[in-house]
């Protein structure tokens, strides 16, 4: 759309169920956590495994979200051709400040609905990360909080983990 002038180059939006829809600004603690997510997981994965930071994802055919990270399967063309699909992802991880609402209430759903196998969340409000896991229809069956002192992990990859702290930054929200 933006080729054919419809949004401008740099206008970032979502595609839900055929609407397009404005996503919300980064801001600095936003970007620095998914930048602190991308060089724990660039360390931490084995390498066959992609990260993608702020790219598609394809949910059906009439969305595609923008996870700020994904771990997906590696394919010999890394994605060159398609989006990823649901299929393809191990992880998706969502950063949400301004956007917890609409990563809750529109975005978690899609992605149970999907077969996601985990989802977290990460809340920087309330300085917690809420991972999803058992996806049964729109809902995740399995949801549990990691705060400061805990460690997690992705369910399936076992030996890849990180402190809660490392995640959300050495200071708490005030």
């Amino acid at each position: 759309m933006a080729e054919v002038g419809i949004l401008a180059p740099d206008d970032r939006t979502e595609l839900i169920e055929g609407d397009l829809v404005p996503m919300t600004p980064i801001g600095p603690r936003h970007a620095a956590c998914v930048r602190r997510l991308a060089r724990l997981l660039a360390e931490r994965v084995p390498k066959e495994i992609l990260i993608d930071i702020q790219n598609p994802l394809r949910i059906g055919p009439a969305s595609e979200f923008y996870p700020d990270v994904m771990l997906l399967r590696g394919k010999p063309d890394q994605f060159e051709h398609a989006a990823p699909e649901p299929g393809d992802v191990w992880l998706v991880i969502e950063v949400a400040d301004a956007s917890l609402e609409r990563d809750q209430g529109e975005k978690l759903p899609r992605y149970a609905e999907a077969g996601i196998p985990e989802v977290w969340l990460v809340d920087l409000i309330r300085d917690q990360i809420l991972v999803h896991h058992n996806p049964t229809g729109n809902r995740y069956g399995d949801v549990t909080s990691a705060r400061r002192g805990a460690r997690l992990g992705p369910r399936s990859l076992p030996h890849v983990t990180m402190l809660v702290e490392e995640v959300l930054g050495q200071t708490a929200r005030r």
